[in-house]
């Protein structure tokens, strides 16, 4: 009976051993086979349909909110006052994506185009596009700048082509002329006269060149040689690098297009990308882990040196001639008009903006940029790119629009691209990047647990059943057992000298 349970306990023994290494076995071939799965569906391939489709046709809806600021007071700033600004907005409007024109190539790159359509949404926004707004006169206020050092009688009759074509310094339009175009005499004299001057040929609008646009012919690596180039720009319009700049550096082509990046990040990487309508690339930083609805995340947050001016940062040198730190001046890749980038309400900007203007209030929480990404696959599950267009304006002699107004930077508008995933992409991306990775930890660490538990039964059966025998032997059974048919004399006497003697 011992001998029967020695050999059952060592059974369940080798067993439990068995499936505990299973479970340490499951814990590195399950990262492997996990790790391999995202590479296969990170990859740009038509055969990837779920990943390929999202990456083709973006599934998650995007949004641009724009905010102008509202000039009160136009003829204060004519005579030398400082701009009262009210912020205006949001208009909210719907962004439309889709890659087209689709070219994979031999050496593991694919070439798109991505058009982009902007749809009005009221129901989000806080007026409509027939809402009136005051704001600086790009084609006065910014022409003049451009044209300081003409000769004196030049500017004059400069000044005399914007009477007779009725432009002021100052805009009041409707928003939906502001952002998509309004008919002006001036535009259509340019226009025909001296083509190119103007970035459209059509009406002029802030946005007119945006919608129903593309934003370049980009070709990016697919990684299917190597996954840590997936969805890095190789060439720009067939541009390896920009001649915007001064600098090698500064006219670099860094990263992604900015949608998708490389997986397995970690804490040290950066999210690099380049911007056409920046007109050169930007990189993020690491701020904050997170998680949304129960997906780990790594929140990414633009770097107080994104904007400095060179003397603040010196690699920023070559994107001068420079103002204060936290303006980016774009003039040349905007038809040299004096036209800077920033974050809205001038954050992380050097201080002394803010006394130029009346009416910013910078927050982090409100101005700030941010993209949160899961960095296991690279994919962005939450994006907030906030920036702020301004114009630089001054008193030009000879240009009588600009009366005595101060030199200043003066905000125009600032807007915000967002998007974050939700509905069924959300919960399809949580059952395979959360559930189902929880299954297997818990199926990984439940067989090691029963089997460590199971060999330890196993254990602690054997060795009481290893000692049963002793147990016996010791309890009694060495003495002289009596006979069932009784004593006879001799065994009688045999069990009196045994008892004696113990």
């Amino acid at each position: 009976m011992a001998v029967g349970k020695s050999k059952v306990a060592l059974g369940f023994m080798a067993a439990g051993i068995l499936t505990a290494l299973s479970g340490v076995i499951l814990i590195f071939v399950g990262r492997a086979v996990m790790n391999d799965q995202i590479i296969k569906n990170t990859v740009i391939d038509p055969q990837n349909q779920m990943t390929y489709r999202m990456w083709k046709d973006i599934p998650v809806p995007f949004y641009m909110s724009v905010y102008f600021f509202h000039v009160l007071n136009p003829k204060e700033v004519l005579n030398g006052e400082k701009p009262m600004l009210e912020q205006r907005g949001p208009y909210v409007y719907r962004k439309r994506c889709q890659k087209d024109n689709i070219t994979f190539h031999a050496n593991n790159t694919v070439t798109y185009l991505e058009y982009r359509r902007y749809f009005f949404e009221p129901g989000m926004s806080a007026g409509n596009e027939s809402d009136v707004v005051t704001i600086p006169n790009m084609l006065v206020l910014g022409a003049a700048v451009m044209m300081e050092n003409l000769p004196f009688a030049l500017r004059l009759m400069i000044s005399a082509t914007f009477k007779s074509f009725k432009e002021g310094p100052f805009l009041t339009k409707t928003v939906g002329e502001l952002m998509w175009g309004y008919d002006s005499g001036l535009v259509d004299f340019l226009n025909k006269y001296l083509p190119g001057t103007l970035p459209s040929s059509g009406k002029f609008g802030l946005f007119s060149e945006f919608n129903n646009s593309n934003t370049g012919l980009f070709t990016v690596f697919t990684g299917q040689d190597d996954i840590g180039n997936v969805h890095r720009v190789d060439s720009w319009n067939g541009l390896t690098e920009l001649s915007y700049w001064r600098t090698p550096q500064c006219n670099m082509i860094n990263g992604t297009a900015g949608q998708m990046w490389p997986p397995f990040m970690t804490r040290d990487s950066t999210l690099a990308f380049y911007s056409p309508d920046a007109c050169r690339s930007m990189e993020l930083v690491y701020q904050r882990a997170g998680s949304m609805k129960g997906i780990p995340l790594y929140r990414y947050v633009a770097p107080k040196t994104l904007f400095a001016n060179g003397s603040d940062y010196a690699p920023n040198q070559g994107f001068c001639p420079c103002r204060q730190s936290g303006l980016l001046n774009v003039s040349s890749c905007r038809h040299n008009s004096p036209v800077f980038i920033s974050h809205p309400h001038f954050f992380n900007a050097d201080p002394v903006l803010l006394d130029f203007v009346h009416g910013l209030q910078p927050t982090e929480d409100q101005h700030g940029l941010f993209i949160d990404i899961h960095p296991q696959t690279g994919v962005p599950l939450n994006v907030s790119i906030r920036l702020q267009l301004n114009l630089y304006v001054k008193r030009v002699s000879g240009i009588t629009e600009t009366g005595k107004i101060p030199e200043t930077v003066m905000p125009m508008i600032w807007f915000e691209e967002s998007g974050y995933m939700d509905g069924h992409v959300l919960d399809t991306f949580h059952t395979n990047l959360v559930v189902l990775p929880a299954v297997m930890e818990v199926t990984q660490y439940g067989f090691i647990t029963l089997g460590l538990v199971t060999a330890a039964v196993a254990a602690i059966v054997w060795h009481r059943s290893r000692k049963e025998p002793c147990q016996d032997l010791a309890h009694g059974n060495g003495a002289p057992q009596k006979s069932k048919r009784g004593d006879s004399g001799l065994q009688t006497h045999v069990w009196r000298i045994w008892a004696e003697e113990n």
